[in-house]
């Protein structure tokens, strides 16, 4: 390399802390920005696409945010829980389909979805390995999930504890990993699928013990057995592992309409049929609301991109900023090389060759940094997906 450029190369190799300092000055005003419309960009495709694959959600009134969040992301203790009934009161007659979910509690800190098998083909959801659950203490992991925690078929995951202070209540369960999902690229890669009722077991509503009838009449944990009813103490042992010996001992306590569920996901046969069940919920006065993600979604998306007009006012500012700094530091280098630009203009180098020598240092300045900018943009492009998903279900 000879002429203007080579010499300018040279310089730019011999004063490295000098180029260092500029070519990180650019990178980092130019791929901030970038950055945020990349992630910006990826939160509106997915999270609009998450909604628009949902055409309507039960749940309780309140937030409508909170309770598509909830239906859409597994968000845990955001809303309050309906009664299971609102699941057949909300099929309407054979005016729609609908599938419950239940998300109160994580597993190894990611959520644990209570729901039916029909989930499955709602969400064109594929088991890559093993099965779907068919057993109470069965689970079906996301692809995420076993990946992270390196889990496969044939293992098993604990229940998170609700409060870790409260030791005498619900123990944590044991869940039996017998399926995968393939990789789908939407939040149910971040979650663990169990049966509805395995999820009202984790909750405390039903749970499996040592067998009364075979206990010895003075045993410990008995204190009276009279006309046939059994009365015990504290010491039962309950069981915190379904397995193929003990899984007959489960039962619950109360009415299975009763029991929670967090949201339901309704799909209508037709619009015709989407309209009469919305006016059946807005003019009842039930607890229970209906609504339809997409707008809920599309209305929280506007704000959003109100709010990104501050963030890009602000690169514009900062961008400005660092260029007149750049400027300034181009004319501070040019005052302390006077001497040596007088040298070279003797030796018979033009004026219009120093100025090029002095165009081509920040040239390669400037090219450097760009290529370090795009190489980080196509990062940020390849993981955007995955870190929008971990940070919409779970905050990872």
């Amino acid at each position: 390399m000879s002429g203007p450029l080579g010499l300018a190369w040279r310089y730019v190799l011999f004063h490295k802390a000098k180029s260092l300092i500029l070519v990180l000055c650019i990178v980092l005003t130019t791929i901030l920005p970038v950055a945020v419309k990349l992630l910006v960009w990826q939160f509106d495709q997915k999270i609009v696409a998450r909604a628009a694959s949902t055409p309507s959600i039960v749940g309780a009134k309140g937030s409508s945010l909170d309770l598509v969040l909830s239906a859409l992301y597994f968000k845990q203790g955001v809303i309050e829980p309906v009664a299971y009934a609102e699941v057949e009161r909300a099929r309407g007659d054979g005016l729609a389909s609908s599938i419950p979910l239940h998300c109160m509690f994580t597993a190894m800190d990611y959520p644990i979805v209570g729901t039916s098998l029909e989930y499955f083909d709602y969400r064109e959801l594929e088991v890559g390995a093993g099965t779907r659950f068919v057993s109470l203490g069965d689970c079906v992991v996301g692809q995420k999930v076993a990946e992270l925690l390196s889990v496969n078929v044939g293992d098993q995951i604990i229940s998170d504890r609700d409060n870790v202070l409260d030791l005498a209540g619900q123990s944590p369960l044991k869940l039996n990993v017998v399926g995968v999902l393939e990789a789908s690229r939407t939040p149910d890669d971040w979650a663990v699928f169990v049966d509805l009722k395995t999820a009202w077991v984790i909750q405390g509503l039903g749970h499996g013990h040592q067998d009364l009838n075979k206990e010895a009449p003075d045993s410990p944990v008995l204190i009276a057995s009279e006309s046939g009813r059994i009365i015990a103490n504290r010491g039962v042992v309950s069981y915190i592992e379904i397995t193929d010996e003990n899984v007959d001992s489960f039962h619950f306590h109360g009415e299975t309409d009763e029991f929670p569920v967090t949201a339901i996901l309704v799909s209508a046969r037709g619009f015709k049929e989407e309209t009469i069940l919305q006016g059946r919920y807005e003019s009842s006065d039930s607890e229970v609301q209906f609504v339809r993600p997409e707008i809920v979604v599309r209305d929280l998306m506007t704000i959003v991109f109100q709010v990104n007009r501050f963030f890009n006012a602000n690169a514009i500012l900062i961008g400005g900023s660092t260029a007149m700094l750049l400027v300034l530091v181009v004319l501070l280098s040019l005052r302390l090389r006077k001497r040596e630009m007088e040298t070279m203009f003797r030796l018979g180098c033009s004026r219009g060759t120093i100025v090029w020598l002095q165009v081509g240092e920040m040239g390669i300045i400037f090219g450097v940094a760009m290529v370090f900018v795009m190489l980080g943009s196509t990062w940020v492009w390849l993981v955007s997906g995955d870190i929008v998903e971990g940070l919409l279900v779970n905050g990872r």
